[in-house]
């Protein structure tokens, strides 16, 4: 029994050592969970497990079956219950799940279900302008289409009082997430440390029929005042002029244009 126990603890190691290692070594399916900057604690965690599970491998003989000396077995017969034990270790082949899990099976990025459920971050207000005059956001191209982040350009729609988003064309990149009553919006979630501690930023369509939840999309248009900026009454929005399908980008959690 207890070599029983001992195969499922050394094997455990190794899958999740090697599962680490695939998704932040071997791959980018890291960013779905954690920051770029967390991926050298993944892999040295990784190859820590794979070492523990070698040694322990090595120490128990393989395939994890050495035999015990006499002594051993003569402990284990003067000390029978008279039942068995063999419930725990089925109990324990569950904790495979999530190693093979992260190994074949690596889960998505969040996404609409999410962003769906938790309210928009409300970005917040720029620090003053200088004494200078100067506005708190920096003009936008006079001509083409600027790409923005969803964050800087709810920013702007809220607070910006100096209007520097009227009359220029925008394109905003994100995941689509349906709304309420036929509403959709264009979102992103970004995270500090990892997935646990996402945060939403979402920008309302419109004038466009909404593509299938979880699509990403580049939306160009000009922005839709929704209130008064300045007063955080406002709500980021977009009059949309096209829609179009792009492929989900390897760290969906960073908010760029």
């Amino acid at each position: 029994m207890a070599a029983v126990k001992r195969n499922v603890q050394v094997l455990l190691l190794l899958f999740l050592g090697v599962g680490l290692l695939h998704i932040s070594l071997l791959t980018d399916l890291y960013l779905r969970y954690v920051r770029p900057g967390l991926r050298p604690a993944l892999i040295a965690s990784g190859v820590l497990l794979i070492v523990l599970g070698a040694v322990s491998a090595a120490r128990d003989g393989f395939p994890f079956n050495r035999p015990r000396a006499e002594g051993d077995q003569g402990h284990d017969e003067g000390h029978g219950h008279g039942h068995s034990h063999a419930g725990g270790p089925k109990v324990a082949w569950l904790l495979y799940v999530p190693a093979l899990t992260i190994l074949f099976l690596a889960p998505p990025a969040l996404g609409s279900y999410t962003a769906s459920r938790d309210e928009a971050e409300a970005p917040k207000a720029p620090s003053s302008a200088s004494s200078s005059g100067e506005s708190l956001f920096p003009a936008l191209p006079d001509t083409g289409v600027a790409p923005m982040s969803l964050n800087d350009f709810s920013a702007r729609a809220v607070w910006d009082t100096d209007g520097t988003l009227e009359g220029h064309t925008v394109r905003l990149t994100g995941f689509v997430t349906p709304g309420r009553h036929g509403a959709w919006y264009v979102s992103r979630l970004v995270i500090s440390c990892c997935a646990a501690d996402a945060q939403v930023r979402k920008v309302r369509v419109h004038g466009a029929p909404a593509p299938p939840a979880d699509t990403w999309v580049a939306v160009t248009g000009t922005w839709h005042p929704t209130g008064k900026a300045g007063t955080g009454n406002a709500s980021p929005a977009l009059d949309a002029t096209a829609v179009r399908r792009v492929p989900e980008p390897k760290d969906p959690y960073h908010d760029m244009g």
